[in-house]
């Protein structure tokens, strides 16, 4: 089996011990993602359309940096604070997935590392 990490300055540094996605036989794992400009290293303060378009910014940097695309992904986790906010991100999550429509579960998640109103997850072909 076949595995490479994947890294780029593209997107934020991990906040802990896993990279920011792997390689391996034929797919992208990518790390679940919040809203950190990778530039300041700070969580984006406003609410969860701008927290959504910053995590899908960091995401399509990594799936570049793994020689892949939006289009490629398969499958995607959301985790969300507030599942109020399930329209409001699934508007933004459609102008990036639309097209492909990959399988995807969403879930509540009591709380998210610094404070983060969404994190994001992918699988991709590699």
């Amino acid at each position: 089996m076949s595995r490479e990490t994947v890294q780029t300055d593209k997107a934020p540094k991990a906040i802990g011990p896993y990279a920011q996605a792997i390689k391996a036989n034929g797919l992208v794992y990518t790390a679940g993602q919040i809203a950190i400009e990778p530039e300041t290293g700070n969580l984006v303060e406003a609410g969860i359309n701008a927290q959504t378009r910053q995590v899908f910014a960091n995401l399509g940097a990594v799936l570049e940096a793994a020689g892949t695309s939006f289009d490629q992904v398969v499958k995607a986790t959301v985790f969300l604070r507030h599942m109020s906010d399930f329209a409001a991100m699934n508007d933004v999550y459609a102008e990036y997935l639309g097209n492909a429509k990959p399988a995807r579960s969403t879930i509540a998640a009591a709380e998210l590392p610094r404070g983060a109103l969404v994190e994001i997850d992918l699988v991709a072909l590699a």
